[in-house]
């Protein structure tokens, strides 16, 4: 189940990269790209670090706690927001555990009345 586009991104969201995109290392230019229809855009290490991690199995925060492991002073609300913005640009999914996706359903019903 996928979440909808709502602009934040939760802990518990399992974010991986949409279907028609790709991340993929440019040696010629030593640049990390990601790869979207009729759009490429070049990352930085930081950026294509947090990418690389975001594969639909890790929570963002077994997501931030993985880059806080490997670099220090790691910002989870700047790791959430980066992903937010990948959201937006519709090269990521949001991915929701079946437990999550009960309680946004029942949020929204909430909001009808």
């Amino acid at each position: 189940m996928s979440a909808p586009i709502s602009g934040r991104i939760d802990d518990a969201d399992r974010p991986r990269l949409a279907p028609y995109v790709r991340l993929t290392f440019d040696p010629t230019r030593e640049q990390h790209m990601l790869l979207a229809p009729e759009t490429v855009s070049v990352l930085n290490r930081s950026g294509a670090t947090i990418l690389d991690l975001c594969d639909g199995r890790r929570t963002v925060a077994d997501i931030v706690a993985e880059l806080h492991e490997r670099y220090a002073g790691v910002d989870g609300a700047e790791v959430r927001q980066f992903l937010a913005l990948m959201v937006a640009k519709r090269c990521m999914a949001i991915d929701v555990s079946a437990d999550q996706g009960a309680d946004q359903d029942a949020g929204r019903a909430g909001d009808h009345g």
